[in-house]
């Protein structure tokens, strides 16, 4: 069963993939710590985005607003994060990424 976390997650420092950030994308990191354990990326299993009017301005305009990966991790469990293009105002800008729900692994 899918568990939502909604939580922030600390990407692997120095690990981030640079050919995205070069197409103006989040650098999907290798790993993530998440409650004090790192958990490596193994698989990129889908990648979108998310946009979303801009909130109390006239003329409709939307902005793309996060960088959605689903992903397979090392302990067997598949992720979804998201990377918010715009961090929150009262965060701090290095919490960028987040965890947002994980389904555990299949049990054999």
């Amino acid at each position: 069963m899918t568990e939502f976390v909604s939580e922030p997650i600390r990407p692997r420092a120095a690990s981030f993939d640079t050919a995205a950030m070069g197409r103006g994308e989040p650098g999907l990191p290798v790993a993530f710590e998440w409650r004090g354990t790192w958990y490596e990326v193994l698989e990129r299993v889908a990648q979108w985005k998310e946009s979303a009017p801009e909130g109390g301005k006239t003329g409709g305009e939307v902005y793309l607003r996060r960088h959605c990966y689903k992903l397979r991790m090392s302990d067997g469990s598949t992720w979804t994060v998201y990377c918010v293009r715009q961090p929150p105002r009262s965060g701090s800008p290095k919490a960028l990424w987040y965890l947002y729900t994980v389904e555990p692994a299949p049990e054999h």
